[in-house]
Parts: C-alpha cells; sequence; structure tokens
C-alpha cells in the first residue's frame, strides 16, 4: 500500500463503493511506520514521501535482525535492499530469507521481483577511477537499477591513463547524469565535469596511500574542484550517490511534464 499506484486505486475503491471505508483502514493503519521486535520502526511512508524506500543498513545488525527487517518490508515495496552486507552475513541469512538475491561485489542483499523494469527515462553513467573502485562504483550502479533506472558502467578510467577515458567520450556525452567513483587524489571528477554537459555526482573512496588518509584526501580535492557542476558525497557512499542522481532524474521528468502540462493549456480554447 505504500506504492503511490496501489494507494491510488484503494482510494478510488472507497470513492466508488467496492469496499468499506475500515477495510481500507486496516489497509492504512501501518502507512506511517511499523515496529519490528523492539530494535527497528520500519518507515514504510518513505517511498511516497521521496520516492525511494527505506533501505537496510547492514553493519551493526545481527543476521536475525535483518531477516525480520526484510520479511516486514517485503509485503510492502516491490524492491527490499540491504547495504553492506559481507559473504558472511549472507550466507546466514539464505535460510531465513525466501528469494533473497546476493550482489557481491557491491555487498548488496535484496528481495527483487523475476524482472527488474527501468521505470525512468534518462541515464546514469557510472566512472571508475581504478578497479579497488569497484566495490563503492558497484553499489551505486546496483542501487540506481534496482531503484529502476538504466545504467551504464564504465570502469578503470582513472587520469594516471586519462587516454582510457577519452576514448570512451560517448559515454559522457549519453548519460544524463554522471557518477564519478575515485580514491587517491580524486582528480578523475574535475577531468569529468570538464568534459560533460551533465550533473556530475563525485564519491572519494577509502582507497589510498597513507596521505590519502581514508579518503580525505579525495573528499577535499573533489570539494575543490575547479570544474563547474560538480556534487559531492561522502566518502565510500555510493548509495547516496545513486538516490542523488535518481531524485536528479525523477526531478527532470517532474519538470518535463509541468511543461507538457502548462504547454497544453496554454494552447486550450
Amino acid at each position: 500500500m505504500t506504492q503511490p499506484e496501489n494507494l491510488r486505486s484503494l482510494l478510488e475503491a472507497v470513492a466508488n463503493g467496492k469496499i468499506t471505508p475500515d477495510i481500507a483502514f486496516d489497509s492504512l493503519k501501518d502507512l506511517a511506520y511499523q515496529s519490528v521486535g523492539e530494535f527497528a520502526k520500519i518507515d514504510h511512508h518513505r517511498q511516497l514521501r521521496t520516492g525511494f524506500p527505506e533501505v537496510i543498513w547492514g553493519p551493526g545488525k545481527t543476521p536475525e535482525q535483518i531477516a525480520q527487517i526484510m520479511e516486514v518490508m517485503r509485503h510492502r515495496t516491490s524492491v527490499v535492499m540491504a547495504t553492506r552486507i559481507e559473504p558472511k552475513v549472507y550466507s546466514a541469512l539464505q535460510p531465513k530469507v525466501r528469494g533473497i538475491q546476493y550482489y557481491e561485489q557491491a555487498r548488496i542483499c535484496a528481495i527483487v521481483p523475476p524482472v527488474i523494469e527501468v521505470r525512468f527515462p534518462g541515464k546514469i553513467g557510472i566512472l571508475s577511477a581504478g578497479t579497488a573502485d569497484l566495490a563503492v562504483a558497484e553499489e551505486a550502479a546496483v542501487t540506481a537499477e534496482l531503484s529502476g533506472f538504466y545504467v551504464q558502467r564504465l570502469w578503470d578510467v582513472g587520469v594516471a591513463g586519462i587516454h582510457r577515458l577519452l576514448s570512451n567520450r560517448h559515454v559522457l556525452e549519453s548519460a544524463s547524469v554522471l557518477i564519478v567513483v575515485a580514491g587517491m587524489e580524486g582528480a578523475l571528477p574535475s577531468v569529468v565535469a570538464g568534459l560533460a554537459d551533465c550533473p556530475v555526482i563525485a564519491v572519494p573512496t577509502s582507497i589510498g596511500y597513507g596521505a590519502s588518509f581514508s579518503g580525505l584526501a579525495p573528499l577535499l580535492t573533489m570539494l575543490n574542484s575547479c570544474a563547474a557542476g560538480i556534487g559531492v558525497v561522502n566518502i565510500d557512499n555510493g548509495f547516496g550517490a545513486a538516490v542523488l542522481a535518481g531524485q536528479i532524474l525523477r526531478t527532470s521528468e517532474k519538470l518535463r511534464l509541468a511543461a507538457e502540462r502548462s504547454k497544453v493549456s496554454v494552447t486550450q480554447p
């Protein structure tokens, strides 16, 4: 019932007298949030408010807690996702959660429908500077795909071999939003933003030698970029970058639809 189309159908059924208000109330009574034991309160209303359902942060939770939360959420949203799940935690979840899938490189567990459909227009291009950045880049890619967006990956195109990026300019030119993941000195987003005509979301990673300070050096580089049009998320936050990219595309679609409606209302007699 937290899906907008399901809520609309319920209200139409009440208005048409097909179901009673009491039945509708029972369907909506847990809409705001639902308690799971004494350790969690699931925000079922989040997708209606923001367009994205609540996602489970894995670290700090036991497999039993994660399993219980996923079982509650599976009846309320088409995709249930848990991030930062290590292989041993997934092994413990397998017998507890029916139909669970594991995206090992992204460290994401999910309950998903048989087919993941692209539900939103536009393309999210995701670039990684090096192979060592792939865990964060894949977290962004899988999050975006499970959220209904089309993703194009371009891995290992860092500035140490800039020709690898320049020979793939078509990825930059075709993207609606770009997520650029880099560790070390974090220079890649600046280069990409100087070549692309779309928003660039920079993701610093904790990959690097001692003076990178576990991602602080690339974070500061990205914040101090001389290229315009860059937004920066926190260190290793591939998930947050994907959600931001999705919000940009969803807002763009809302603006397009609003412009179409405005054009229709102006031309009507």
